[in-house]
C-alpha cells in the first residue's frame, strides 16, 4: 500500500497498535513480523490473515490450548547447522529437540480437531514431522541438555574411570586432611580448589613442613593452599580423564550435529511456522483485549462501520471505567466524501482517525473493534493530513505546507484512494481559505476518491447539496450541559458552538455579547440555524432513546406474561394428565387383579363341590368392576366441568376426590383432616386425597 506522507502511520496511530501487538509476541520471529508488517492491497491476503486471527481467538476464548510452546530464538542454531563442521552444544541440541516436538504436537492437535480450524491448519499442511530428529538427539542428550553416559562406549568407560579415581582422590585427601589437622597444621579443616586442584588451607609457618605443591596464599599471607603430595598423581589422572571426557563429548556433539543437519531445511520450516503461529496468537490476544471481531471484506473501496470504536481510546476508557461512544460511518460510490463539522474538542478528529486506523488494521490482518456486520473495502493508497504541517526545514508556513499536501492529493488521488484531511483550509484568511478548500473538495470528488474532511467553514457545510457524492456529518453537542456528546450524526452539518464553548471556558459575558454584535449577520444566522437544528436533533435522540427503552420494557413484560401464562397452562395440563394417568393405572391394576381372580375362580369351579361359593366370589369381582367403571364415568364428567388448580387447599375452595371424583366445598381444615360439604351433607375426610379445582367457564350460546 502507498501511504502519504511518510508519517501517515504515526498520524493515524497505527504505530501504537503495532507496539501493543509487539508486547503480545513471545518469539523474536513474531516480533520481526510485526516490525515488517505488510498492509495488503489484495482482498485474499487480508481475508486469510483476518480469518487466522479469528480462528486463534476462538481457540483462546474456548479455553483450549494450542501447543505452540517453543519460544526460543533459534537463528544461531540454524546458522550453525548450515555450516559444515559446525557443532551445537548439548543445550542447543535440546532446543532443537524441543522445536521438533512442538511441531509434532501442533500436527497432532490439528489431527485431533479435524477441520475445525481450516485456515490455521493450512499453514502446516506442507510441514512433515521427522521423528529421526528427536530420536537422534535423545539418544545422546538428556532432558537437562547434558550428554548421556551411554552416548558412546568410550564415554561410558571414561566416566566410570573418572568416578573411580575421584572417589580414591577424595578418600586419600580426607585421610591427609585428618593427619594434618591432628598435627595442628591446618588453618581450616575444609577443602578448597585452586587452578582446578583440590588443596588444603595450611598455616603459613608450616608450609615447609607439609609435603605437597603450593598453589597460592591468602591476602593476609597467613594461610597457604597446598595440594598434598599423596593426591598429586591422582589429581593428574583426574585431569587427564577430564580432558579425554571433553574430547569424547565434543566428538559426540559433532556427530549428533552432523546427523541433525541433514534435516536443516525441516528445522528452518519448523522455526518459521512457530513464529507465524506466535504472530497470529499475538493478533488474537490483542483482539480479545480490544473486543475486536472480523468485518465483512469487500474487494471494492468503501467503508461501512457499525458500532465501531477507536481501539486505543476504547482501551484507555476501559482502564479508567469510562464509556466509549460507538461510531457509525459509511463511505461508498454514492457518498464518497464526508464533511464533519461541529465544536472543537467534540470528537471530529477522533471519528476521522477511527475510520483511518481501522482501515489500516483490516488491511494488515488485524481484527477491529466493530460489529461483525461492518463491511470494509480494499484501498491501494491512503493519504493523510492531520495536525500542524508547518515545516521549519523548508521554511514553509502551516498553510503553505498544507497546500503542498493538497497538491499531492489532487495529483495522485483516484477511485481507490482513501484520504483524511483535518481542518481543511485552516491557517489562511477565512474567506480565501474557504474558497480554496471548496475547490479542493470538488476536485477530489471528481476523481472519485473516498475520504473524510473536518472543517468549520460554512461554505463546505453547504456543498453537500450542490456537489454529488458529498455528505455532511455533525458531532453533536449538549448546550444545556455545555459538553460534547461525541456522537456522529450523518446527513446534516453541525454548528461550531463558538459562543457556547466560549461561555463554557469562563470568558466574561461582556466579551461574548460584543463578539455576537461584531459577527456578520448572515454568518451568524446560518450558524444559529444549524445550532437550533442540532439541538432539536439532540432532544429527539434523547426522546427516541426513552421511547426505545419503554418499548423494550413493554416487550420484556409481554414475554414475561406469556411465559407465566404458558407455565400456568402447562401446570394445569400436567395436573389433569397426572389425574387421568392415575385413573388409567387404577383401571389397569384392576383388570390385572380381575384376570388373576377369574383364573382362580375357574380353577376353584373345577375342583370344589360347593359351587355356590364360587358363584358368590365371581359376583364380588363383577361388582368391583362396575364400581371402577362408575368412578371412571364420574372422572370424565368432572373433567368436563372443572379445571384442576392444585396448590394447598384453603377453606372455601372447591375440592375433588382423587378416587371417586366427587366435588365439594372445603369448610374447615385442621392438619390433614378436613370437613368437605358435598351437596348439603358434611363429611370428615383426609385432605391429602383431595385436590383444588375450579368450575370451567361455559361458552356463550349463539
Amino acid at each position: 500500500m502507498q501511504l502519504y506522507p511518510a508519517n501517515a502511520i504515526e498520524a493515524l496511530e497505527f504505530n501504537k497498535v503495532c507496539d501493543l501487538l509487539m508486547q503480545k509476541c513471545r518469539t523474536d520471529a513474531a516480533r520481526e513480523r510485526v516490525a515488517n508488517m505488510r498492509i495488503h492491497t489484495h482482498k485474499d491476503h487480508a481475508q486469510r490473515e483476518l480469518q487466522q486471527a479469528l480462528e486463534y481467538k476462538n481457540i483462546l476464548t474456548s479455553g483450549d490450548h494450542f501447543p505452540n510452546d517453543h519460544t526460543r530464538n533459534m537463528t544461531k542454531e540454524l546458522r550453525l547447522l548450515a555450516i559444515p563442521g559446525g557443532v551445537l552444544s548439548g543445550e542447543q541440541l535440546l532446543s532443537v529437540h524441543q522445536l521438533a516436538l512442538s511441531i509434532r504436537d501442533i500436527l497432532l492437535w490439528f489431527k485431533k480437531n479435524n477441520d475445525l480450524f481450516p485456515v490455521l491448519r493450512a499453514l502446516s499442511d506442507k510441514v512433515t514431522y521427522e521423528k529421526k530428529i528427536a530420536e537422534t538427539i535423545t539418544a545422546v542428550i538428556d532432558e537437562t541438555g547434558m550428554v548421556r553416559d551411554n552416548a558412546s562406549r568410550e564415554l561410558m568407560s571414561i566416566r566410570a574411570d573418572l568416578g573411580r579415581v575421584r572417589n580414591e582422590a577424595r578418600r586419600v585427601f580426607e585421610s591427609v586432611l585428618r593427619k594434618w589437622n591432628k598435627a595442628g597444621y591446618l588453618a581450616d579443616i575444609g577443602e578448597s580448589f585452586l587452578n582446578g586442584r583440590r588443596t588444603a588451607a595450611v598455616l603459613a609457618e608450616y608450609k615447609r613442613i607439609v609435603k605437597g605443591i603450593l598453589h597460592g596464599e591468602s591476602d593476609t599471607q597467613k594461610t597457604v593452599f597446598i595440594e598434598p603430595e599423596e593426591t598429586t598423581e591422582l589429581n593428574n589422572e583426574i585431569f587427564s580423564l577430564e580432558r579425554a571426557e571433553a574430547r569424547e563429548i565434543q566428538r559426540i556433539l559433532a556427530q549428533a550435529t552432523k546427523d541433525v543437519s541433514v534435516y536443516a531445511a525441516h528445522l528452518e520450516s519448523y522455526y518459521h511456522l512457530c513464529g507465524v503461529y506466535d504472530h497470529i496468537r499475538a493478533r488474537a490476544l490483542l483482539a480479545i483485549d480490544m473486543n475486536a471481531g472480523m468485518p465483512i471484506l469487500s474487494q471494492h473501496p468503501g467503508i461501512n462501520l457499525e458500532k465501531a470504536y477507536h481501539p486505543l481510546l476504547y482501551l484507555y476508557n476501559r482502564q479508567h471505567n469510562k464509556p466509549t461512544i460507538p461510531l457509525n460511518l459509511r463511505l461508498d460510490r454514492q457518498q464518497r466524501i464526508l464533511i464533519i463539522s461541529g465544536p472543537n474538542a467534540g470528537g471530529k478528529t477522533v471519528a476521522m482517525k477511527t475510520a483511518g486506523l481501522l482501515q489500516l488494521m483490516v488491511q494488515a490482518g488485524l481484527l477491529i473493534p466493530a460489529a461483525e456486520t461492518s463491511e470494509m473495502g480494499i484501498f491501494r493508497q491512503i493519504m493523510v493530513q492531520i495536525g500542524d504541517t508547518q515545516s521549519i526545514e523548508h521554511e514553509l508556513s502551516t498553510y503553505s505546507a498544507h497546500l503542498q499536501h493538497m497538491k499531492h492529493f489532487m495529483d495522485f488521488a483516484d477511485g481507490k484512494t482513501l484520504f483524511f484531511i483535518d481542518e481543511l483550509g485552516s491557517g489562511s484568511d477565512p474567506n480565501l481559505g474557504g474558497a480554496f478548500a471548496e475547490a479542493i473538495v470538488e476536485d477530489l470528488a471528481h476523481k472519485h476518491a473516498l475520504g473524510i474532511i473536518t472543517t468549520h467553514y460554512l461554505n463546505l457545510k453547504v456543498m453537500a447539496g450542490k456537489v454529488r457524492g458529498i455528505i455532511n456529518g455533525a458531532m453533536t453537542f449538549d448546550e444545556e450541559r455545555l459538553e460534547p456528546l461525541y456522537r456522529l450524526n450523518i446527513g446534516k452539518p453541525g454548528s461550531s458552538y463558538t459562543f457556547a464553548i466560549a461561555q463554557r471556558s469562563g470568558l466574561p459575558q461582556s466579551v461574548i455579547d460584543r463578539a455576537r454584535q461584531l459577527t456578520q449577520r448572515e454568518h451568524f444566522k446560518l450558524d444559529k440555524m444549524l445550532h437550533q437544528a442540532e439541538q432539536q436533533s439532540v432532544k429527539l435522540t434523547d426522546k427516541e432513546k426513552e421511547l426505545d427503552k419503554l418499548l423494550k420494557e413493554n416487550e420484556r413484560l409481554r414475554k414475561h406474561y406469556e411465559e407465566a401464562t404458558n407455565k400456568e397452562k402447562r401446570r394445569h395440563e400436567y395436573e389433569t394428565l397426572k389425574l387421568q394417568n392415575k385413573v388409567k393405572k387404577e383401571e389397569l391394576d384392576y383388570l390385572r387383579d380381575t384376570e388373576r381372580k377369574f383364573k382362580q375362580i375357574i380353577h376353584d369351579w373345577k375342583k370344589t363341590e360347593n359351587k355356590q361359593e364360587v358363584i358368590n366370589a365371581a359376583e364380588n369381582v363383577l361388582f368391583r368392576k362396575k364400581q371402577i367403571q362408575a368412578n371412571a364415568s364420574a372422572a370424565k364428567k368432572a373433567d368436563k366441568t372443572y379445571d384442576t388448580v392444585g396448590g394447598t387447599p384453603q377453606p372455601g375452595d372447591l375440592v375433588r376426590h382423587q378416587a371417586n371424583h366427587q366435588v365439594g366445598t372445603l369448610q374447615s381444615l385442621r392438619d390433614k383432616r378436613a370437613v368437605v360439604l358435598i351437596g348439603k351433607m358434611p363429611f370428615n375426610v383426609n385432605i391429602e386425597e383431595w385436590v383444588v379445582v375450579r368450575k370451567k367457564k361455559q361458552k356463550a350460546e349463539k
